[in-house]
């Protein structure tokens, strides 16, 4: 009798361990994602509480005023921010076709030999420093533009009707355009990864599929890749712009670093990021230093802002397709 009841008492000790072993990893994960929240909770509030006295001193007006005079110890957030939208804005109208470009290449056309060097060398370009972008914008690729390219772009596309005022000025070199380029080569390793991963998961019957009912490759892409992909590749579009958003040495290196509003994209511009990298160590009065924190929490809400709209966009574009 003895012999039957120890196996039983042992499975049953076992069954227990188990249990509470699944419990302790039940907390430890839950405790993880709940340390995320609280690091993002506290470090919004550390902000905000910083910059509550430009807030205070300037009231709701900081986010849409123009003005920045720190001897005059007045100070607005609508410059940087403007420069900050548009640089990225700038950055994903140029990376988004490169990189859906790229990711195409790789999983569809590129010969198997050339697909894993290309893959490894794009996905090396995300792991360059940003100070090395900046840098190499500012000796090399601000010279280049100055001197061949924003001479003809203002004389040529500076003339038309509607789009004349945003490219039209003196060719610097420097502006909110070699910002928003250099965002983009930046971003593109990150967007054009999570594109060429997702492509990859596509089953190959429902491509072959395709070619055998006449499909060309382009249709096959864009009618059976994309449709199975969607989802994904919108949440790399957003990594992506997420990025762009927050760079700050790249960005301060080519940007001109001028609190000016002007709607040509050829003149130097502002950002959050790169007002913040630059005249922190500056700040010689509390409204100063506390009108740079709020800019760091406008930053914060604007990213805020993105990331909840792709989470809201990926959650409808799944209740469509019916998951």
């Amino acid at each position: 009798m003895n012999a039957s009841v120890t196996p039983w008492r042992g499975a049953a000790r076992r069954d227990t361990n188990d249990l509470r072993a699944d419990r302790r990893f039940r907390w430890l994960v839950t405790g993880a994602g709940l340390l995320v929240l609280a690091v993002l909770l506290a470090a919004a509030f550390s902000m905000a509480w910083g910059g509550r006295a430009a807030f205070e001193h300037f009231g709701v007006g900081f986010l849409w005023s123009r003005e920045w005079d720190p001897v005059g110890q007045q100070f607005g957030a609508w410059v940087p921010i403007y420069g900050t939208l548009v640089t990225a804005l700038i950055a994903m109208v140029i990376a988004i076709p490169v990189s859906f470009g790229i990711a195409m290449f790789l999983t569809e056309v590129a010969p198997k030999p050339l697909r894993a060097p290309i893959g490894i060398a794009i996905e090396l370009l995300a792991g360059i420093p940003s100070i090395i972008y900046g840098m190499w914008g500012l000796f090399v690729l601000v010279p280049e533009l100055s001197e061949h390219v924003y001479p003809w772009i203002d004389a040529h596309l500076g003339q038309w009707p509607l789009v004349g005022p945003l490219f039209s000025g003196p060719p610097l070199g420097l502006g909110m355009l070699t910002a928003g380029l250099v965002l983009a080569i930046m971003i593109v390793p990150f967007i054009s990864s999570v594109m060429r991963e997702v492509f990859l998961t596509v089953p190959t019957r429902l491509k072959e599929s395709a070619y055998a009912l006449g499909s060309t490759r382009w249709e096959v892409v864009w009618d059976v890749v994309l449709p199975s992909t969607r989802s994904a590749v919108i949440g790399g579009i957003f990594l992506g712009l997420g990025r762009a958003l927050g760079e700050t040495m790249a960005v301060t290196f080519v940007l001109g670093n001028a609190h000016d509003l002007t709607a040509s994209l050829l003149m130097p511009g502002n950002s959050i990021a790169a007002t913040i990298a630059n005249e922190f160590a500056e700040a010689d009065s509390p409204v100063y230093r506390s009108s740079l924190i709020a800019l760091g929490f406008v930053l914060f809400l604007v990213t805020l802002v993105v990331l909840a709209a792709a989470r809201l966009m990926l959650r409808r574009l799944a209740i469509r397709e019916g998951r």
